[in-house]
């Protein structure tokens, strides 16, 4: 297979958990409906659905709505990373296997090389693409004609994309992180697609430490699971969910252990003071791209970090939660 396709290579049971169209995928209430006009319209007008940008952090099922988008249309997908269209040609064999009104799901879209990324920009606008090929010497321009298609992009990091590029979305949405009650009801699908019995109060305080996040939910399920059919009955209960994340490190506030140590730092390395992402990287060992996309979106939301023009600096949400005093 194409290594450009499929990249996330999923197996049945995770493709199984996707909700297959809109009226099954929980939250994201507001641009859902938008989209439900937007495709309606695109039907009705037997046109290829305008192309759509889909940012925010990781795991609130931004490949799982562009899938769903496609089988709203009745047409096929292909998928595609962005750090894995290395040069033109890459983009062209993947516009090229397009038939009219198909989707071309490119995540992490803002890697994709600004080389490349320039030769999309007539193929959004006006589904053809220049490539000049040929020696150095003796270079010619050969232009390919692609039907009508839609490009959805995902991104976590939208402010790394060009302007020309995100200006050529004509349909743009900022998927925010879940409440507690989708978060429940996204537990107690997958716990009923995983045959797992969960009581109520079990859901909740699973969604209550699941960081607005699907697929962290997911995940902490299929480990409550392990742990309910090794150490129990089978049965989810809250016990077995408050012993399950004491085992991996979650605490009540949904905070894990590289949380806590990016707070820490903040707190005992640089008493309070603002600091950079990449000195917290090097402090705890981990990269700073990771820290700004995966860690810090939910500290702050949550309000354990504050955002300043020097740097991050810990709230005093943050001092309680690790139970340090704040010296003033």
């Amino acid at each position: 297979m194409n290594e450009l396709l499929d990249p996330h290579n999923q197996n049945d049971a995770e493709l199984s958990l996707r909700p297959q169209f809109l009226n099954q995928y929980i939250g994201q209430v507001a641009f859902k409906e938008q989209l439900k006009v937007y495709i309606e319209a695109a039907r009705l007008r037997e046109e290829a659905l305008d192309h759509v940008l889909l940012y925010g952090p990781p795991g609130l099922g931004k490949t799982t709505l562009a899938y769903v988008i496609a089988n709203e249309l009745g047409v096929h997908i292909k998928t595609a990373s962005g750090p894995a269209i290395e040069k033109p040609g890459d983009l062209v064999s993947l516009l090229n296997d397009l038939e009219p009104g198909d989707v071309l799901f490119i995540d992490e879209i803002h890697r994709m090389p600004m080389f490349v990324e320039e030769v999309l920009y007539s193929a959004m606008e006006d589904y053809f693409i220049d490539i000049v090929i040929g020696e150095r010497d003796n270079p010619r321009s050969v232009r390919f004609d692609l039907p009508p298609f839609t490009l959805i992009g995902a991104t976590t990091r939208s402010g790394m994309l060009s302007a020309p590029l995100r200006d050529r979305f004509g349909i743009v949405g900022h998927l925010e992180y879940y409440n507690i009650e989708e978060l429940s009801a996204i537990v107690r699908r997958t716990a009923e697609i995983f045959n797992v019995d969960i009581s109520a109060e079990a859901a909740k305080s699973l969604a209550l430490r699941s960081r607005g996040t699907p697929r962290i939910a997911n995940r902490l399920l299929k480990r409550v699971r392990d742990f309910a059919l090794v150490k129990g009955n089978g049965e989810v209960t809250t016990d077995l969910v408050d012993l399950t994340l004491e085992h991996l490190g979650v605490d009540e506030a949904g905070l894990d252990r590289t949380d806590r140590a990016i707070l820490r730092v903040m707190i005992e390395d640089y008493a309070g003071r603002a600091v950079g992402a990449k000195s917290i990287a090097l402090a705890i060992g981990e990269e700073a791209e990771t820290i700004e996309a995966v860690y810090e979106p939910y500290l702050i939301q949550q309000g354990f970090v504050l955002r300043t023009q020097n740097g991050r600096v810990p709230s005093e949400k943050a001092y309680k939660h690790l139970g340090v005093a704040k010296n003033d």
